[in-house]
């Protein structure tokens, strides 16, 4: 069990969840910040994995070690988050996200792309693909949304009201406790807990969590609205790749209406729905999201 960690350093926590995330470290430099990526395996095709808030490439971890084998496997952490930098004065818009992960791509001359994005990740990874698409050649989505969504659960509407936003998230970290216990269905370990919490560890290493939840386009006036609309109206360019939608169904963020948000407009993507898992989908549900996909990679394997 994970206890008593108060008084270790980041070295001695990362220690405990390094037989989860064994993987090696790469960064490229963006502005003068280190922007955090898992590059494993090798191989003609990559899957390019982009997570959301408040997770990070850990999220993927279990993806990662089952796909390197047969893939390159590339698993970003936003700047921000996870092991990238976190500077205090960045502009953590939509358009910036997409933009930082543009360059990666470009600077790693990334083709034949399997796209996988979750949360976030969705908006912004498809932002990227509509930037590229002839880099894309598949698209793996999890419970996300890359278009404008009506209703904003309560938990989240508190925490982006202006007067206590930052003490919630920053101050008492409420995001990630909350997102410890209200995004599985099943109970995660003491040391799965510490992996997902580590690299928000103080008020500083923070400010993306705040800066995602202020940044949720809910209507015009919200200044990363014109880009989801972009992200949106781009869509269509994907209509006839291979998709495969991946759903936990007990989420209460990124519910079943935006599942069928996506089939209405994949209407030939396959689709696993996983009545027993939450947001963390690949939490509650590895093994079947690992077959799932297994399955999928082999059926699509000649359209790419």
């Amino acid at each position: 069990m994970v206890k008593f960690l108060t008084n270790l350093s980041f070295e001695e926590k990362f220690e405990r969840i390094r037989p989860l995330y064994p993987f090696k470290s790469h960064f490229l430099e963006l502005r003068g910040n280190q922007y955090h990526y898992v590059d494993e395996g090798s191989g003609e095709h990559t899957i390019l994995m982009v997570h959301g808030n408040p997770t990070w490439s850990f999220l993927f971890r279990d993806l990662i070690k089952e796909f390197s084998s047969e893939f390159r496997v590339i698993a970003v952490d936003h700047l921000g988050c996870g092991l990238s930098d976190k500077p205090q004065n960045h502009n953590y818009r939509m358009e910036n996200h997409i933009d930082n992960l543009e360059s990666l791509v470009l600077h790693l001359n990334l083709k034949n792309i399997t796209l996988m994005v979750h949360d976030w990740g969705g908006a912004i990874g498809m932002g990227f693909a509509g930037r590229h698409a002839s880099r894309v050649k598949r698209l793996v989505i999890m419970n996300s949304a890359a278009f404008a969504i009506k209703h904003m659960p309560w938990r989240i509407g508190l925490c982006r009201i202006p007067q206590i936003s930052d003490y919630l998230i920053r101050r008492l970290n409420l995001f990630v406790r909350a997102a410890q216990v209200m995004t599985t269905v099943k109970p995660m370990s003491p040391t799965v807990k510490l992996g997902f919490r580590l690299p928000y560890d103080s008020y500083e290493h923070r400010i993306a969590i705040l800066r995602f939840v202020q940044d949720i386009p809910t209507g015009p006036e919200s200044p990363s609205f014109e880009s989801l609309l972009e992200i949106e109206h781009g869509l269509w360019k994907f209509r006839r790749m291979p998709v495969t939608l991946i759903w936990g169904m007990r989420d209460w963020c990124f519910t079943p209406k935006c599942l069928e948000n996506w089939r209405e407009r994949f209407p030939l993507a396959s689709v696993l729905e996983l009545p027993d898992a939450g947001h963390f989908l690949i939490e509650d549900a590895k093994i079947e999201i690992r077959d799932h996909l297994h399955k999928f990679f082999d059926e699509t394997a000649e359209q790419i």
